[in-house]
């Protein structure tokens, strides 16, 4: 909890009581049926982001390890350069989520249309909110008021984007369930499944097309394997990139019950409140930090390693 200052007994009483307010907002917006209004947004241009942003989450994830050495080695400038930078493209689903942590937990005088057009509006938001106005006021200028309602719609934006790296694991998930019961292998990605697809496409169309009749054809590439092309494999990934940003972009609609049962939406939204009490204390020293981008890197690495392993087998 943050010392005495700006940020006082009446600021962390406040904060306290915010706190007691995460609980029902996970079962309000987190629990069936309330994700599946949440989901709703993703209806649209979030299923052509969700493939962006999982191009550019390895990104995100070297800038805030650059962020977290400058801030380790004093460059306290730098790192809170580093640590502003949003990376990913704002999802629908995640707006939304943005602003309703901004409007039902932290209380905050935010329009919604004017918080979907305006990327500056968040931390308007903040400057103008009553209850922050004392800790605001007491910082040397203006210009250092400003820095810190950036930084505080930063912490929201960050929380937000957590929905982009969860979304990744649980499509990592479905595919790998899927590769089990298909073809009785660990396919923790899409590249990783792509050549089992590619090669049972080649083989229906081998047995289709066999001269002697697609029973023959049956037992004879039953005993003779076929290989698909590597174009046919170009063509499968291709293929199911598109169907897991479909996945990704609703992906939310299972992870976010079960991330409710286990707590983890209440722990990340304490870490959220932690992080913004801390920054209007002027001791933001901890700033909040997507984890679990770091948790979807692994499953990447574990997709090419799968991937390496299929072909030198090969």
């Amino acid at each position: 909890m943050p010392p005495d200052g700006p940020c006082g007994t009446a600021c962390r009483d406040d904060f306290d009581s915010r706190r007691t307010r995460i609980d029902g907002f996970v079962a309000r917006h987190f629990e069936w049926p309330g994700t599946l209004r949440l989901h709703a947004a993703a209806l649209g241009w979030d299923i052509l982001r969700a493939p962006v942003n999982v191009a550019l989450s390895p990104v995100l994830v070297l800038t805030r390890i650059t962020a977290w050495g400058c801030r380790r080695a004093g460059w306290r400038g730098a790192a809170t350069w580093l640590a502003g930078r949003r990376v990913l493209l704002r999802t629908s689903v995640g707006r939304r989520v943005e602003r309703l942590v901004a409007t039902e937990i932290l209380d905050l005088p935010l329009d919604p249309r004017g918080a979907a057009r305006d990327r500056d509006a968040l931390a308007r938001a903040v400057l103008t909110a009553p209850q922050f106005r004392e800790m605001i006021r007491s910082r040397a200028s203006a210009a250092e008021a400003e820095a810190l309602a950036q930084r505080i719609a930063g912490t929201l934006g960050e929380h937000a984007g957590t929905r982009s790296a969860v979304a990744e694991m649980t499509t990592a998930l479905c595919v790998l369930a899927f590769g089990a019961v298909a073809f009785q292998a660990l396919t923790p990605g899409m590249i990783s499944m792509a050549p089992g697809v590619a090669d049972a496409m080649a083989r229906t169309n081998a047995i289709a097309t066999f001269p002697l009749g697609q029973t023959l054809g049956g037992m004879w590439y039953g005993t003779f394997a076929v290989d698909a092309s590597p174009w046919l494999v170009g063509a499968t990934v291709a293929g199911l990139v598109m169907i897991g940003s479909v996945v990704a972009a609703f992906a939310g609609i299972l992870a976010d019950p079960v991330q409710g049962r286990l707590g983890i939406h209440r722990r990340r939204l304490q870490r959220l409140l932690d992080a913004v009490e801390e920054e209007l204390a002027g001791q933001g020293d901890r700033p909040f930090v997507a984890r679990e981008h770091v948790y979807a890197r692994v499953l990447d690495l574990w997709d090419a390693a799968a991937s390496a392993v299929r072909i030198l087998r090969n």
